[in-house]
């Protein structure tokens, strides 16, 4: 049930006698409306709570939907990549495995056996113990980041598409792939270029304009928006009129 009150007084100077003339009726939706004679001017105002309802109806379904959310990212593996485990082709983390501590000591006890023939502050000696550094900082590079050893104690890469080992093989593929791109389109882009403008293109071979080399390495790395682009308006692909094919 809801409750509608008028309040109309005539003037300013007659507020209690004005209040005393209210109507009040109830209606099915809640509302509350007051209004007001002044001396120069009539005004209205008016207080809906069915939309304060319908706002606070909304603010609870955004919270909801927000917490399904996060429930859901929580338990996804590409929000937080599982640890390594041994169910890939009986692997084992190389942190837990024997035979990958057997070989981190073995070579560091053969580097250190070289290092006795050494004086201790002499060029080979420091350079050695370098090399010992190095040795334990990769081992344990490799124990710490999830790498899967077999029984050879080697750390063995795991390119399945499994998203805990990600990195180990995808990702440096893919930037691979993106250098490779770029040095090849940056080539081709630079002897096109001289084809067009150049007077020798054949010196320009051989010496490498290196202001319009450096400025086309730089165009290179949108190289592949600019293929796609190349290949819809028809220049990246040469016709085959226009390939040489040798005598047969």
């Amino acid at each position: 049930m809801a409750s509608t009150v008028t309040f109309t007084p005539s003037g300013l100077v007659r507020p209690l006698k004005d209040l005393a003339s209210c109507k009040s009726s109830f209606t099915g939706a809640s509302s509350r409306v007051c209004s007001s004679g002044a001396v120069l001017g009539k005004s209205k105002v008016t207080c809906s709570a069915g939309e304060e309802k319908r706002s606070e109806a909304a603010s609870g379904k955004q919270i909801a939907t927000a917490l399904a959310l996060a429930a859901v990212l929580s338990t996804s593996p590409i929000a937080f990549p599982q640890d390594a485990s041994a169910d890939v082709a009986g692997l084992t983390p190389c942190k837990d495995s024997a035979a990958f501590a057997k070989r981190q000591d073995k070579q560091i006890k053969k580097l250190a056996k070289r290092l006795d023939k050494y004086a201790p502050d002499s060029a080979p000696a420091l350079a050695i113990n370098a090399t010992i550094e190095k040795t334990k900082r990769r081992f344990e590079f490799y124990g710490n980041h999830g790498l899967l050893c077999g029984t050879d104690g080697l750390p063995h890469l795991i390119v399945d598409g499994d998203q805990a080992h990600l990195g180990e093989f995808v990702y440096p593929g893919i930037l691979f792939l993106y250098i490779a791109g770029w040095i090849g389109w940056v080539g081709r882009s630079y002897l096109i270029e001289i084809k067009s403008t150049a007077k020798k293109p054949a010196e320009k071979e051989i010496i490498i304009d290196v202001p319009l080399a450096s400025r086309l390495a730089w165009r290179g790395f949108i190289w592949p928006l600019a293929a796609v682009s190349e290949f819809r308006n028809g220049k990246l692909i040469e016709d085959a009129s226009n390939i040489t094919v040798s005598p047969r």
